[in-house]
């Protein structure tokens, strides 16, 4: 059956490639400039599996790399050709010169924004309230990483100093830290830009679905430590005396622990829940967290894969009080595939936390 599926899914997949490279064919007759046809759909789809083909060997990781770009136009080149299709299908207008330059220069608009929005990371103000005991904090909450290739050593430059302008008493860091594998990390100094982050309390961090698709979790967590990064695999921690900090595996992990196995044992203490994917806010908001943080749906990264994410998870993004559990989801600080956001923006969010005994 997972064969069966895997094939449709592919066939699915090679035929809207097919209908974008039509497409895209009619254009460039249109302007007398198509040449070669077997080279043209030779590369077109190389470059369609890039994705999958850059994984197969290192000297294919390019491909990995322009199959990752290739996604955007993947989707809005579908969204906008079926657009031009009807235009000309069903007005007057029936140039196909006209109206294709104006859906590829529509296309370059939108990649414009996109990678605007995916580079020029924004900071996201908060204050909440806690009803404990405790003095005021402010947290730098970020997410969605993806550091490799294309969200690089320059993005997570931008991080710390936007996260240190802020003074952060601590810095929690809520999954997909690194891009699958946490090779460019290494040799691209990451950890280097990482240990320059500045907080009362530490910098602490949790595994996300990447870092599992990678299978590299001991070098990443030895990593990270030298980054000056305290990853917790499914532990609660007692911070400074001040507050309880846990931080669950990713649901990715079949064996992670169920919350109630981490929950502290003194209820009188602020206690903050770092889970990767919002999938369950019923059992910390039952079991009396205070401060539950995820990221891993992007906001959707590109419109409109929003309407998905928001249907999929009670809380897909931003915030929401569920009883007295104060619940943020960010959408990330970098990107996944493309290195683009279109109705989303790169961020961090600083939480401002006030404890009203």
């Amino acid at each position: 059956m997972r064969v069966l599926i895997g094939a449709l899914v592919i066939a699915l997949y090679g035929g809207i490639t097919f209908y974008l490279g039509w497409n895209l064919k009619k254009w460039l007759i249109a302007l007398h400039i198509f040449r070669l046809e077997p080279l043209y759909w030779t590369i077109l789809f190389i470059v369609s599996f890039g994705f999958i083909l850059g994984r197969i060997h290192e000297l294919l990781k390019p491909l990995a790399v322009i199959g990752n770009y290739w996604m955007f136009i993947f989707q809005y080149g579908l969204i906008i050709c079926l657009i031009a299709n009807l235009i000309i299908w069903l007005t007057p207008i029936k140039s196909i010169l006209w109206v294709g330059t104006i859906a590829v220069a529509l296309l370059v608009v939108l990649f414009g924004i996109g990678t605007y929005n995916a580079y020029t990371p924004v900071t996201r103000e908060l204050s909440i309230q806690i009803d404990k005991k405790g003095e005021p904090m402010r947290v730098v909450v970020a997410s969605d990483f993806h550091l490799g290739v294309l969200s690089n050593k320059g993005h997570l430059e931008k991080f710390v100093q936007k996260a240190n302008e802020a003074k952060p008493d601590l810095v929690l860091l809520v999954g997909d830290l690194i891009d699958d594998d946490p090779s460019w990390y290494i040799e691209d100094g990451m950890h280097e830009v990482m240990k320059q982050l500045k907080t009362t309390y530490g910098v602490y961090g949790v595994l996300g679905n990447h870092e599992y698709y990678g299978g590299k979790i001991p070098m990443l967590i030895k990593e990270m430590e030298a980054s000056n990064v305290k990853m917790l695999l499914d532990e609660t921690i007692l911070v400074h005396n001040r507050f309880y900090l846990t931080g669950q595996e990713d649901k990715t992990n079949k064996s992670r622990k169920p919350l109630e196995s981490l929950q502290p044992e003194d209820g009188a203490l602020p206690w903050f829940v770092m889970n990767h994917t919002p999938d369950d806010l019923e059992t910390p908001a039952a079991l009396g967290v205070d401060f539950h943080t995820s990221g891993h749906t992007h906001k959707g990264q590109m419109w409109p894969n929003s309407f998905i994410t928001s249907r999929i998870f009670e809380l897909d993004y931003g915030y929401k009080r569920k009883g007295t559990m104060n619940t943020l989801v960010s959408s990330g600080f970098g990107f996944w595939g493309p290195p683009t956001r279109i109705g989303s923006q790169s961020e961090l969010w600083i939480v401002d936390i006030e404890f009203t005994k």
